[in-house]
């Protein structure tokens, strides 16, 4: 193509025809917004049915086409959501926390919460990090789980953070990220047996005393629950969000309540919830099995008027490749899951809850 505007590509996508009717998707209303930049072209989608095999369908051809035409630029395929903003300061009259700074350098902070453990918080913390960094922003990582760290065992880190000369902790670097946990800094097996006033102080260092630089967004792995941890995090810096995860048991959606209703009353904005081991893929049929039931996430997210930005399956190579220090979206980007877990940072990026997006 000799010139990529985004007329051409609207002509490019009158080729394909929306799966069982004879219009083209451009006229079915299905393209809802195409961004052009330097090294990548975004086509958004908002589609009016929850048939997945016709979305697949429809994301597949919108990539073969524009891959063919335009070779030269990266084709990126995404289902909006609703448009978010996150909230501006609050007024001091609203602000519970009016004293919070922000990180100086940190665009954006992130915090991935559960209402409870074993749902896979850290799982997507970890992923969801490296998908953001593999969409071309600057991210860093922060393990706030002061008694059971595991993002250092997630990411494969064996290291000690180094002292910078203004005498500032320097965050291990791995996957394009910058990350900092306890787990850097503890004997292994060393259990952390702190009351809470030591719990918060060594948060406070993790925020002011470690040289993040430059951040376009730092994702915080929360410990499950609404306990201090949170409480202080929310009171020491001011947050752009907070994701929630969930399983689809009820038990564990419960407890997603519970934790959306926490940010509620604090005055963090929710950006949605990610169901976690929502189904696993028969490998003789290929079809989906939602062994602890189905939409459970979604009902939620819909109950307390948020968005429900995913489901993650279950695969053997998640637990695997947390194992083995290498996350699944590193390890196989093509998995399933990685392909969710890109989709969800996509969706951010796409709702305007990042600041920035490198081109």
């Amino acid at each position: 193509m000799n010139q990529v505007t985004e007329d051409a590509i609207k002509t490019l996508l009158q080729q394909i025809n929306y799966p069982g009717y004879d219009d083209n998707i451009i006229s079915f209303g299905i393209v809802k917004s195409i961004k052009i930049q330097e090294k990548r072209i975004t086509v958004e989608l908002k589609f009016n049915t929850d048939d997945q095999d016709k979305k697949s369908q429809v994301k597949k051809n919108i990539q073969e086409v524009l891959s063919s035409e335009i070779p030269d630029r990266k084709i990126m395929v995404i289902e909006g959501l609703p448009t978010l903003t996150p909230p501006g300061p609050p007024q001091p009259s609203q602000d519970p926390w009016a004293g919070r700074a922000p990180i100086p350098g940190v665009k954006s902070i992130i915090a991935v919460a559960s209402g409870k453990g074993g749902v896979g918080k850290s799982t997507v913390s970890t992923n969801l990090a490296i998908a953001l960094a593999q969409e071309g922003l600057k991210i860093g990582l922060l393990d706030s789980d002061i008694y059971g760290p595991s993002i250092h065992i997630m990411m494969g880190v064996d290291e000690r953070p180094r002292i910078s000369e203004a005498q500032k902790l320097l965050p291990i670097e791995k996957f394009e990220i910058k990350m900092m946990s306890m787990g850097f800094l503890l004997d292994k097996d060393t259990p952390v047996i702190w009351r809470g006033p030591l719990v918060n102080k060594a948060i406070e260092q993790f925020l002011r005393d470690v040289d993040w630089g430059e951040l376009d967004t730092l994702v915080i792995d929360l410990p499950p629950g609404t306990g201090d941890v949170q409480l202080s995090l929310i009171q020491k810096v001011p947050m752009t969000g907070a994701i929630v995860v969930t399983t689809p048991q009820e038990v564990a959606l419960v407890d997603a309540r519970r934790g959306h209703q926490m940010f509620q009353k604090l005055n963090l904005h929710s950006f949605g919830i990610v169901e976690n081991m929502s189904y696993y893929i028969n490998n003789a049929s290929g079809e989906k099995v939602y062994i602890f039931g189905q939409g459970g996430g979604a009902r939620a997210a819909e109950e307390l008027g948020i968005p429900f930005l995913g489901e993650i399956p279950i695969e053997p190579e998640i637990a695997e490749g947390g194992d083995a220090g290498v996350p699944i979206v590193a390890k196989n980007p093509e998995s399933a899951a990685s392909v969710a877990f890109k989709e969800i940072a996509r969706k951010l990026i796409a709702a305007g809850l990042l600041e920035r997006v490198a081109g």
